[in-house]
């Protein structure tokens, strides 16, 4: 494994890791606290749940745009340049948008099929609990930008246990009610 391009990765990423983590972060603020699917049943389940709101899909494609917005800034400051997969002075910011935006939307879409497989909100369902941040962010980015192969293998199989660690950090910080 090329340790080099999997830190690429993961630098690449990090604003869909950030929009995965905001909507815990901001869920004391009461702006767009409602769900997303407006309290709407599909087959007698909701569709995705009450804990998926606007807000959290606003903050997370914030976050998102924000951490990109840093990426540039960075780059174009010649700080952390080896660690770029990308060039991130040819992309707008917007691009942040799409990588927060498609980790939020992937993780929807899990929500939607957990609750059609009937598991509850919060339990554990390994490995798209994990993954669903990333295959959302890269699909969406990839209107501008494919990356690899490797590089989607590289950050499924980190992401599974990066997650599991920030989740129990998030728990054992008492800023999640939720080990997994």
């Amino acid at each position: 494994m090329d340790y080099m391009i999997l830190l690429q990765a993961l630098y690449f990423i990090l604003p869909a890791y950030f929009a995965n983590i905001a909507p815990v972060l901001v869920k004391r603020i009461n702006f767009l606290a409602y769900p997303v699917d407006f309290r709407k049943k599909l087959g007698g389940e909701p569709v995705f749940g009450s804990h998926k709101t606007w807000r959290g899909l606003f903050f997370a494609t914030l976050g998102g745009l924000l951490i990109f917005y840093l990426q540039q800034f960075f780059y174009k400051a010649d700080i952390f340049t080896e660690l770029s997969l990308i060039d991130y002075s040819s992309f707008p910011v917007w691009f942040g948008a799409l990588l927060g935006f498609g980790a939020i939307f992937g993780d929807l879409v899990k929500s939607f099929f957990k609750r059609r497989f009937a598991i509850a909100p919060g339990k554990s369902w390994i490995p798209f609990d994990q993954i669903d941040l990333v295959i959302g962010a890269l699909v969406f980015s990839s209107f501008f930008y494919v990356p690899s192969l490797w590089i989607w293998i590289y950050l499924c199989l980190v992401t599974i246990p990066l997650h599991m660690i920030v989740k129990h950090i998030g728990y054992y910080s008492k800023i999640s009610s939720q080990k997994w």
